[in-house]
């Protein structure tokens, strides 16, 4: 059941992310400064996809890590790479929030360069927590699960120097981050709480406000839930690891964590998608126009198979071809494209066309609503 639950996050999290950085690219002339955290976000989620799941799932299948000690090393970089740098752009998207709806007036002069520097940021904090390892500051080997790698938890409890770097992940990477994510998101519910006292005596503002209000709140609440939910108990037991005794602490207990900080790659694309209205809308109406696109595929394919049935009707039949009964297939087969078809389909074919489209109706739309 690990192994399936694994898969349908890694299969989940590389639709999610794939989506959030098409519809990004859809809106690329219209996306603001601060969207292009979000945009990073995807890049970084994506990544950690990409080269964490593969391997964890097909070692635990074998229930051993089957790729040798350099690959290892390089998926427990790249584990802490992305991860970091999710986590550092997580935080650095609460802190921009907090300054344009809670000091606009610093908030405002936020631009595209200080977006590409500060996601530069982001990458260079997450590349020194990285590349401590490769230096000895803290080690990287397999979990003690055995089919993963990532931080060497047992040197960690055992020598200073790796505790130390334990101490630092937990401190910068989780300490610090949950601190600004929480108190930013905090002063921006107060200050939403505070404008919507302002604005009630202007019924006519009054809904348009509400609704802005209502998705700050949704986002604000869901970002910190899918954090915490992520990285929590990660945390936890990186602390255990580093201050307890490993040998009293089981493998299920670094497993069933490093199964949630995984998932954070599919949170982040649920809230921002399902969450942010305009790329909630590029999403909809990309779905509604694929519909109707399979929609005329299906109903053309089965109006062109339909008309050729009749047409070898016809052909061994001369006396229904000059009664026009049947159906011709000659302009349909000569037709450019769906709605030529259409317009060609003799009126006897239209009743069984209709009356497939109303199956259609009743079972494929609501799955796409």
């Amino acid at each position: 059941s690990h192994n399936i639950q694994s898969s349908t996050h890694g299969v989940c999290s590389l639709f999610g992310n794939s989506t959030l950085l098409y519809v990004s690219y859809k809106k690329k002339n219209l996306l603001k400064p601060a969207e292009f955290f979000i945009v990073n976000l995807a890049v970084s989620d994506l990544a950690m996809t990409v080269t964490l799941y593969p391997l964890a799932i097909s070692s635990s299948i074998y229930h051993r890590w089957l790729f040798g000690k350099t690959i290892c090393f390089i998926y427990a970089f790249c584990g802490v790479l992305f991860g970091i740098c999710s986590l550092t752009t997580l935080t650095l998207l609460s802190t921009v929030c907090c300054m344009k709806v809670c000091y606009p007036l610093y908030g405002n002069r936020f631009g595209y360069e200080h977006g590409r520097l500060l996601i530069g940021c982001a990458w260079a904090y997450a590349l020194v927590f990285a590349c401590s390892p490769l230096v000895h500051w803290g080690e990287y080997g397999p979990e003690p699960y055995g089919t993963a790698c990532c931080i060497d938890w047992k040197l960690s409890s055992m020598q200073a120097v790796a505790r130390s770097y334990t101490v630092a992940l937990f401190i910068f990477c989780f300490a610090v981050p949950c601190g600004v994510i929480v108190s930013s998101y905090t002063q921006i519910l107060i200050t939403v709480r505070e404008s919507r006292r302002a604005v009630e005596q202007h019924i006519s503002m009054q809904t348009r406000m509400g609704n802005i209000q209502t998705i700050i709140v949704k986002l604000s609440v869901a970002v910190c839930i899918g954090f915490f939910t992520a990285w929590t108990p990660y945390a936890v037991v990186s602390m255990w690891a580093a201050f307890g005794h490993m040998d009293n602490i089981p493998p299920l207990a670094f497993a069933v964590p490093a199964m949630f900080a995984k998932s954070s790659t599919l949170y982040n694309p649920i809230i921002y998608l399902l969450l942010k209205p305009n790329f909630r809308n590029i999403v909809f109406k990309d779905v509604r126009m694929l519909r109707k696109r399979c929609l005329s595929h299906c109903l053309c394919t089965k109006g062109l198979l339909g008309l050729k049935t009749i047409k070898r009707k016809n052909e061994s039949s001369s006396t229904s071809v000059h009664t026009g009964q049947g159906c011709s297939n000659c302009a349909c087969e000569k037709c450019n494209d769906t709605f030529e078809c259409f317009r060609h389909y003799p009126r006897g074919c239209q009743v069984h066309v209709n009356t497939v489209h109303s199956i259609l109706n009743v079972f494929l739309i609501p799955f796409f609503i």
